[in-house]
């Protein structure tokens, strides 16, 4: 049926798992569910946007949506597999993890356990159906064995000298900037750069231009053939070990995992 002809089923139960695993390359605007969303990113990118913040999320990654939270959702590759479960909420309060938005690093186990559903593909499932327990299990472990969300967020913003100065970031992000250089070819003081992404975005010049880089890197690691020296030095840096640390700051795996990952699960959904 597809993922966007099937949300208006996905609340249907109240305290049903309702299973969806879907390959595909589109945007699904601004929804939400009654539910909890837990999908697994599987050979690709997918991108959620919440409140002018856009979350990354890279292969081999999955994302917890709390029930009520309106988002868009954007898949970015014709090879991305989303495998989604969109839980009951009845239980939510047993752990702050349900009830905030959370990329994470998907354990060998959460893997395994998401792709044995796609036996429920586009059911809902119920305590009345045999093995719900296993359900009722996976949800339970997301809490004890995934602690900390990535920080692969990026803010958004309406301010026009910002969309101007975000821009060109964006456009030249293989480029030395600083502080200095942006602020003077903006006709602005360090201070007042520095103030304005703070005020605007709540985020600091260095981390806005570092996590665009890295999410600039993520996107050429799963779309291109490039080296990673390559990629490396498109982002803008020179050193590929300052690259690669800064990468597993933010994701937790070095640039040639996430690579290597996402290539065996793109041959092995051929």
């Amino acid at each position: 049926m597809g993922l966007i002809a099937t949300l208006p089923h996905i609340d249907q139960y109240d305290k049903s798992v309702f299973v969806m695993h879907e390959k595909s390359e589109k945007l699904i605007p601004f929804h939400k569910h009654t539910k909890g969303q837990l999908s697994y990113v599987e050979g690709g990118i997918a991108y959620i946007t919440i409140d002018n913040r856009t979350y990354v999320v890279p292969a081999r990654h999955f994302f917890w949506i709390p029930q009520g939270m309106e988002h868009i959702l954007e898949i970015g590759h014709t090879a991305t597999v989303l495998r989604s479960l969109y839980f009951y909420s009845h239980d939510d309060t047993s752990d702050a993890f349900y009830s905030r938005l959370g990329i994470y690093p998907a354990s060998e186990l959460l893997i395994q356990m998401i792709k044995y559903t796609e036996i429920w593909d586009e059911k809902h499932i119920t305590a009345k159906d045999e093995n719900f327990e296993f359900l009722v299990a996976l949800k339970k472990i997301l809490p004890k064995t995934h602690k900390q969300p990535l920080p692969i967020i990026l803010p958004a913003t309406h301010n026009q000298q910002m969309m101007k100065i975000v821009s060109y970031l964006e456009w030249n992000i293989g480029e030395k900037h600083t502080l200095t250089n942006i602020s003077s070819r903006f006709g602005l003081s360090e201070r007042s750069l520095s103030r304005l992404f703070k005020a605007d975005m709540n985020i600091s010049f260095l981390q806005y231009l570092k996590t665009l880089r890295i999410i600039k890197a993520i996107e050429l690691l799963l779309n291109t053939n490039k080296s990673i020296n390559e990629i490396a030095d498109d982002v803008g840096y020179s050193s590929i070990s300052a690259f690669s640390d800064t990468f597993h700051e933010f994701t937790r795996s070095r640039p040639s995992d996430l690579r290597k990952s996402s290539k065996v699960l793109r041959s092995s959904s051929i």
